[in-house]
């Protein structure tokens, strides 16, 4: 099916140009002379893409921008005008525009950006889809029992999902589904289109857990031949799991207290601070009490 491309603009000479110029392109297009007329356009067709100018007849651009974004807060709007500035642009990306074009613009750049364009919402589309997938897979749904206990835990941890920044700790014997429990707060929490980072504790030895929790700079060690970006910087935005943290040694544990306290941490080998915004949760099989 081709993309459709929604063209809003009171000259109706610039409005058929573009319709000969992107059904020439393999697009589909359909027109609208003024703002009120685009929003109905714009609910009934459902493009691609919206080329919207900041003058019309009726209602100024920047609601017109914000009547779309109401309807579909995915919609991918070109901003088209003959009156660039600073501040203009500025207003319109804050309401959700994909790009400014200024007029006159040269019509292969437009080609370039509207193909750009298309490409970022299929993207979108696809982490959407992939999102939708690991919560179909791992939403609390999917955590088997039917006991008290089971459902006390569940209703629990989706209370906890929501708040975006409460460390949780998850106790219980190996194989009773903690990463699942773990990745149901995550894709239920407003980090679910963010990074989930998976350490395992008990896999490497100290020195090279804490490289791989915290990176390490170049010639920090023997064979740290480059720099390395470690879990916590990679989880940035997202969640980091830390899976059987009860054995981790204290000194790690010391350096992890840091970043629960100061959301900051520091390379190994490193003479400077990194902030992080990360969710921790952690889980063990051990009685840490």
């Amino acid at each position: 099916m081709k993309p459709t491309i929604l063209i809003i603009d009171d000259e109706r000479v610039l409005r058929d140009n573009f319709k000969r110029i992107f059904e020439l392109e393999g697009y589909g297009a359909v027109l609208a002379e003024n703002g009120n007329e685009g929003i109905r356009r714009f609910a009934d067709s459902e493009p691609d893409i919206v080329l919207l100018d900041v003058c019309l007849p009726d209602i100024n651009g920047l609601k017109v921008l914000e009547s779309i974004k109401k309807l579909d807060t995915n919609a991918m709007v070109l901003i088209i005008t003959a009156m660039p500035g600073f501040d203009s642009a500025v207003k319109f990306i804050k309401a959700g525009a994909y790009d400014y074009i200024p007029k006159p613009f040269d019509v292969e750049e437009l080609k370039f950006i509207i193909q750009r364009a298309l490409e970022s919402a299929r993207l979108k589309k696809r982490v959407e889809d992939i999102e939708q997938q690991e919560i179909e897979k791992y939403g609390f749904d999917k955590i088997a029992g039917e006991s008290m206990a089971i459902r006390e835990v569940c209703s629990l941890a989706s209370k906890v999902a929501a708040s975006s920044t409460t460390p949780v700790l998850i106790t219980g014997e190996s194989g009773t589904g903690k990463e699942l429990l773990a990745r149901a707060i995550h894709l239920s929490s407003p980090r679910r289109d963010k990074p989930f980072v998976v350490v395992n504790c008990t896999t490497l030895s100290e020195d090279l857990l804490e490289s791989d929790l915290f990176g390490h700079e170049r010639g920090a060690f023997t064979g740290a031949i480059k720099k390395k970006i470690g879990k916590f910087e990679i989880a940035h935005t997202g969640t980091i799991f830390l899976d059987e943290m009860g054995d981790l040694h204290p000194k790690l544990q010391m350096k992890l207290l840091r970043v629960l306290q100061e959301h900051e941490i520091e390379r190994v080998g490193g003479t400077s601070s990194i902030k992080v915004d990360v969710r921790i949760i952690s889980a063990t099989n051990k009685d840490v009490d």
